[in-house]
């Protein structure tokens, strides 16, 4: 009979990457074959595998040990202590086989494990193994967060992108990337459910990187990537940074498609075209009102029982909004006049298109200071994590609002000349405006200039919206003017107030 020992051979490397392409494998294969012939050992099975030993997990490995523990072979052979682990726990497990008699051999090291020397010798070199990969996870993590911090997104270009090399933002696809706008413009229309919209990307010939057809899933994780808007989020954390890539879609179609996924905004099948459908809230519950009609009139009433009676007739919500409009309509006079202030104001436009630039660049620099301060307060700890990331968050969303109003404002040149026009062309007719509109467009203008419209009980509560209110508020300081130039004068501070708004906010989307 013979007396020769049998053997496992355990071969290990860090990546796939490693195992393909790489002769990491095929060297430690040959260092443990030399070595077994060297001591007439006997190999009875190889166990390759493609993983890090930094953690716990390995399938392979965790074979090998419970195949040793049943007594399949005398012992293992492995090239070196670092390929066999580099956290404590195996290493506790591997003590744990030489300790119950099997047999332990690490080829590239001559270190006899029977002896306390050489246990000692082999617990330090798995420390050291183990403290090597702490440190080296800790600097693939700096060097990861320090590209992120920069604006570059160290991970795989996502679809509509292409990857330009370590250190480069990432590039729009022009083949893909007109697709996934697409993708958001329909779904951000709230029309079209995931489905429909994957059928139509699909006929339009948008395909997944292995160019496979697109999953819902792969939809569903395009629509959710702020990462089209311009910002980096990384999920197992939760963390958002400022991305250096061109973005993709305005942040404004970003949030309203988030609120169409998370169910905010739901379109529902109109079955009564009523006026004002959806437009009014209860100012006790805050739910929308529902139109009913009831012998021969409107009503919108308020269904949640534990409400108090919420009823309106749409008679009532007329009169109310004709009461807000009235303010805002212009005498002819004052349109003439304020016309012509912004007819100077176009004239001078390249002049003051320079200070609403600096004017953007300063609310830019204002976001910055309120992150450094938000920073600051999470490291000394006055705020949890989770609120630190969502207020963090809102602070880039604010900011990317205010970047793509500089880079309209510094790409058309008369931009703001043209939507201070086509406001006052509107606020100079406003009731007739209105009036004249289809139900549809009557209530797109009522979204446009009004907030917060809610009914209480029987009363009907509208607020208006900026720049509207600058103008409604004009007559508190203009009734009893004594003469002419103090009218003026109160039309400039309005004129400026509208200046001051179009340059630092986004009108009319």
């Amino acid at each position: 009979m013979s007396n020769t020992k049998t053997f496992f051979a355990y071969i290990r490397v860090s990546t796939v990457k490693q195992g393909e392409h790489g002769v990491s494998l095929r060297e430690q294969r040959d260092a443990i074959e030399r070595y077994a012939v060297r001591h007439g050992f006997t190999i009875s099975q190889w166990f390759e595998e493609q993983e890090t030993a930094a953690k716990r997990g390995r399938p392979i490995f965790a074979k090998l040990m419970k195949l040793l523990r049943a007594r399949r072979a005398d012992g293992v052979l492995i090239h070196k202590i670092d390929r066999s682990a580099r956290n404590f726990k195996d290493w506790a497990d591997i003590a744990d086989l030489i300790d119950d008699g099997i047999e332990v051999h690490f080829c590239h090291e001559s270190i006899d494990l029977n002896t306390r020397g050489g246990r000692l010798t082999a617990d330090i070199q798995a420390v050291i193994a183990a403290d090597y990969i702490r440190n080296l996870r800790e600097e693939t993590r700096k060097g990861f967060y320090g590209r992120l911090k920069q604006g570059f997104y160290p991970l795989p270009a996502p679809l509509g992108y292409l990857d330009r090399g370590g250190g480069q933002v990432k590039e729009l696809d022009p083949a893909k990337a007109p697709l996934v706008r697409k993708a958001f413009d329909l779904y951000g229309a709230g029309t079209w459910s995931l489905r429909e919209l994957r059928k139509e990307l699909t006929l339009l010939g948008l395909r997944n990187k292995g160019g496979h057809l697109l999953s819902l899933t792969g939809l569903s994780t395009i629509l959710h990537n702020p990462f089209y808007a311009g910002l980096i989020r990384i999920r197992s954390t939760g963390e958002t940074f400022r991305g250096g890539h061109a973005p993709l879609v305005p942040i404004s179609l970003y949030e309203r498609v988030q609120a169409i996924l998370s169910g905010k905004y739901c379109p529902r099948v109109t079955t009564h075209d009523f006026l004002f459908r959806r437009l009014f809230n209860c100012a006790q519950c805050g739910y929308a009102l529902i139109g009913e009609l009831q012998k021969g009139h409107v009503y919108y009433r308020c269904h949640t029982k534990t409400c108090p009676t919420t009823c309106v007739r749409e008679d009532a919500i007329v009169e109310t909004i004709e009461a807000t409009l009235r303010p805002v309509e212009l005498f002819p006079e004052e349109a003439a006049e304020l016309q012509g202030m912004a007819g100077d104001f176009r004239a001078n436009w390249e002049t003051e298109r320079e200070r609403a630039i600096q004017a953007l660049q300063f609310q830019i620099n204002q976001v910055n200071d309120r992150v450094n301060r938000l920073t600051d307060a999470y490291i000394d700890r006055l705020i949890a994590k989770e609120l630190f990331e969502e207020r963090r968050t809102a602070l880039l969303k604010e900011e990317r609002v205010i970047e793509e109003k500089l880079a309209l404002i510094r790409g058309d040149t008369s931009l703001i000349p043209d939507q201070l026009s086509e406001f006052l062309e509107l606020v100079s007719a406003l009731s007739a405006n209105y009036e004249t509109r289809m139900p549809e467009e009557k209530r797109i203008l009522l979204k446009r200039i009004t907030s917060n419209r809610a009914v209480d009980r029987k009363n009907v509560v509208i607020e208006l919206q900026k720049p509207f209110r600058e103008i409604a508020n004009r007559r508190n300081v203009l009734h009893g003017a004594p003469c002419r130039r103090l009218h003026r004068t109160r039309l400039v501070n309005v004129f400026s107030s509208l200046v001051s708004y179009f340059t630092t906010n986004m009108w009319g989307d």
